[in-house]
């Protein structure tokens, strides 16, 4: 497990980027707190994450996106949710999309009943990260089932420190301690309305 700062953004990008390639786990934060990431069309990353978290493989993990367009050249975004995307990103509002291609649901394996969770972030190294890797990563909180949410390294290492080297990420990205943000807010398009799964950071 390595930690670099994020003093040098261009340096933790171009090495996260790296670890991603490679089939890595990287700890990265965001607008709320701070994330697991990897590629998710890596199947062996996304195992090592449910390992890390100790996570049943039945939920599936979110994304996050650097942009609109990056968005919208994997899922379809329903006219419904046009206002809200317009509105609330980059932010932390996270949608329940379905891919444009169905084959993604094989080749990414991060979908539930055929929709995949997607914000698109306005931390501007994830933003940085996700463009560069010209790609979502996925990005489930940093903790343990159970534990909270964590918003500092010492938080992170609270977690990561104690346990086997096989439940640790590659690398981390040291932000500093980050705002008590709560998670992100969560909805979902049915027939045209809006459904809120989740209340958070943004109240609709």
């Amino acid at each position: 497990m390595q930690i670099i700062s994020l003093e040098d953004q261009k340096a933790a990008v171009e090495q996260a980027v790296q670890v991603l390639r490679q089939g890595g786990v990287i700890v990265f934060p965001t607008e709320t707190s701070y994330g697991l990431g990897c590629d998710p069309r890596n199947l062996a990353a996304l195992g090592k994450i449910y390992r890390i978290k100790e996570r049943s493989t039945s939920k599936a993990l979110p994304l996050v996106s650097c942009s609109i367009e990056q968005v919208r050249s994997i899922f379809d975004v329903p006219k419904a949710v046009e206002e809200l995307v317009a509105k609330y990103w980059p932010g932390p509002l996270t949608i329940l999309l379905e891919p444009k291609d169905m084959s993604l649901r094989h080749q990414m394996p991060v979908f539930k009943d055929g929709l995949s969770a997607i914000r698109v972030s306005s931390h501007p190294f994830v933003q940085a990260l996700a463009c560069s890797y010209n790609f979502p990563i996925t990005a489930t909180s940093a903790n343990m089932t159970g534990m909270a949410d964590p918003y500092s390294m010492n938080d992170l290492l609270k977690v990561y420190k104690p346990v086997d080297a096989s439940k640790q990420p590659d690398l981390i990205i040291d932000g500093g301690d980050l705002p008590y943000n709560p998670p992100s807010t969560i909805v979902k398009v049915e027939s045209g309305k809006i459904e809120v799964l989740r209340q958070g950071a943004i109240e609709l």
